[in-house]
């Protein structure tokens, strides 16, 4: 599923493969080769996420950005990166060449550098207070609770008004007689409508045309 998200509308490079039920939503960027496998979840909340050529997104992996009005989060995936299954990349960057293994988890802000390796189920946090340095909320009894409240009401604004787009067209490599660097984004479905408003009016305009030229009797 391929959404747009907050006015942005994912781009996906011609020869990425997009498996039909994992879900693209927002400012995402998606290069060349890569491949994004089923139930996986690739989303920009407030900032966006680039994955860089020839990646891997597999199972049911999350890979997330996002941002309010403090603090920015993107998510930067170098070329060449494999992200396993069930693990979770939020507002982080790869540099090229990572591999995150299964389970492993990913947090705002931080940076793994080129050619490194994540074991399966580790945890990467960011340094200082958890809650104060990923959700802008001061270290108190009360943060998850105000984190919560914040984060809820910037969830509901950011995708009041998402829309499903158009799936992404998956072709073989080869397939093309000439593949380009062209970054597609999806077509909404309201747009054919849209040009077939045009053409019936365009038709009517000229119907109504012919009725007046033509002579009377």
């Amino acid at each position: 599923m391929i959404l747009s998200s907050g006015g942005k509308k994912p781009k996906i490079h011609s020869t990425a493969y997009v498996a039909p039920t994992a879900t693209i939503s927002g400012d995402v960027t998606i290069g060349a080769g890569s491949a994004i496998l089923h139930g996986a979840i690739v989303t920009a909340e407030g900032a966006p996420v680039s994955i860089g050529s020839n990646c891997i997104v597999m199972e049911h992996a999350v890979v997330k950005a996002s941002g309010g009005n403090a603090l920015q989060f993107p998510v930067k995936v170098g070329d060449a990166c494999m992200i396993g299954p069930g693990a979770l990349v939020l507002g982080a960057t790869l540099q090229k060449g990572c591999a995150v293994g299964s389970g492993a988890r990913i947090y705002n802000g931080v940076t793994v550098q080129s050619n490194a390796r994540v074991p399966a189920n580790a945890v990467k946090e960011p340094a200082g207070d958890f809650f104060e340095a990923v959700y802008n909320v001061e270290q108190a009894p009360d943060a998850v609770s105000k984190a919560t409240q914040n984060y809820a009401a910037f969830l509901r604004k950011t995708h009041a008004r998402d829309a499903q787009l158009d799936a992404h067209e998956n072709v073989a490599p080869g397939a093309r007689r000439r593949e380009t660097d062209e970054l597609k984004a999806p077509v909404e479905a309201d747009t054919v409508v849209d040009v077939m408003m045009l053409e019936l009016q365009e038709m009517e305009a000229r119907r109504r045309e012919a009725l007046k030229n033509k002579p009377k009797r």
